[in-house]
């Protein structure tokens, strides 16, 4: 069965995804009398929208023409002028859109522009799911004004993510770590603790090899700057690390690790622990649309505890530890009641290779 054009504006905006934060990603497909005359995708390096991109490709073609878009077109001057009237000098008669853009210097105003020239202009709200999933750190940024944070975890059957001793070894298979190198390159900051830069010397890296936007960057909670200057995370510094710290930590080590290149900020939380809260509106202002967290349980809880956290993304491998020693992927006080459990919702169970699967899922977030 052949895709529909919507579906293959939704590829083409795929092709772009990873390498236009803070933009969304997307696609614009041009139809003329039942033929492709023109097609494009938006990447930050390229500057130019989707839009255009297609536009420029059809060339007179796009008179008269049908435009199918994975988002609305803008409307406002940013690095570039507005697709809405892009489309109109083109003559393109049809606009047809999988959904509203939740920027509000567009929020309706790029339709409203298209139909005040003439132009028939819709939304596919068959394909508005596919488009949203496809820009989520996005949509939550517009609509939050904070990057989407997303607790990532390798766990066992029975929910641990660490022995009490050796620790040598892996839990998920290659091609698990393989799909975790995907979500890391869709992101654009990954957080862990002090801890588990102490007992895995991590790298935190985007090993995916594809192109992006801009670094990923790998931030470290360390309320007394003790990651060590021979790290591999400070080893490989090249203007992506940031370490948080609080102002009780001491000047030379934050020096230190600044003379090596790596970026600190003060969030002072209670207890002389860092405030992960002061970091998010930090990134937030920074223009970061979402945050990976790969850490251990005391800053999993942490995250969940605060309501920080926005979803999981819980990798389950074939295998159980046991024991009441074993760590568990959620640290902290916990939850004293059954009915006080954080609850989440829009589950969804993915194959990831043979008997491993994913488990993604919503934090449900208290009334205020």
């Amino acid at each position: 069965m052949s895709k529909t054009y919507m579906e293959q504006a939704l590829d083409l905006a795929r092709q772009g995804y990873g390498r236009t934060s803070p933009n969304p990603a997307v696609g614009a497909v041009i139809v003329r009398d039942g033929n492709v005359v023109g097609q494009g995708f938006h990447t930050w390096a390229a500057k130019d929208h989707a839009e255009v991109v297609a536009i420029q490709q059809a060339a007179e073609a796009a008179r008269g023409a049908t435009m199918y878009v994975t988002l609305e077109p803008c409307s406002h001057h940013g690095r570039t002028g507005p697709c809405s009237q892009a489309i109109i000098q083109a003559g393109i008669s049809k606009v047809v859109a999988a959904m509203h853009d939740p920027n509000p210097q567009v929020s309706g105003q790029g339709m409203a522009d298209l139909r005040a020239a003439g132009i028939d202009s819709s939304i596919d709200a068959a394909n508005t799911g596919a488009a949203e999933k496809l820009n989520e750190p996005f949509l939550h940024f517009m609509r939050s004004g904070k990057p989407l944070v997303t607790i990532k975890a390798a766990l066992t059957l029975d929910g641990k993510i660490a022995a009490p001793q050796d620790n040598y070894g892996w839990i998920t298979s290659e091609v698990a770590r393989a799909d975790v190198q995907m979500v890391r390159h869709f992101s654009d900051a990954i957080l862990t603790g002090l801890g588990t830069v102490l007992g895995d010397d991590c790298l935190l890296t985007d090993r995916s090899g594809m192109e992006r936007s801009r670094p990923l960057l790998r931030v470290v909670l360390d309320s007394q700057f003790r990651i060590p200057l021979d790290s591999k995370i400070v080893k490989t510094v090249q203007n992506d690390v940031l370490v948080v710290g609080t102002s009780a930590g001491p000047a030379e080590r934050r020096k230190a690790l600044e003379a090596a290149g790596v970026q600190t900020f003060i969030a002072d939380g209670p207890a002389g622990r860092t405030d992960p809260r002061k970091l998010i509106d930090y990134l937030a202002a920074q223009r970061y649309l979402s945050l990976m967290v790969e850490a251990g349980s005391r800053v999993n809880g942490s995250l969940l505890d605060t309501q920080i956290a926005d979803k999981v993304l819980f990798y389950y491998a074939p295998k159980i530890l046991g024991g009441l020693k074993s760590i568990p992927v959620i640290g902290g006080h916990g939850r004293q009641r059954r009915i006080d459990a954080v609850r989440l919702d829009r589950l969804t169970v993915t194959s990831v290779s043979t008997d491993e699967f994913a488990v993604e899922a919503y934090v449900v977030k208290d009334a205020h």
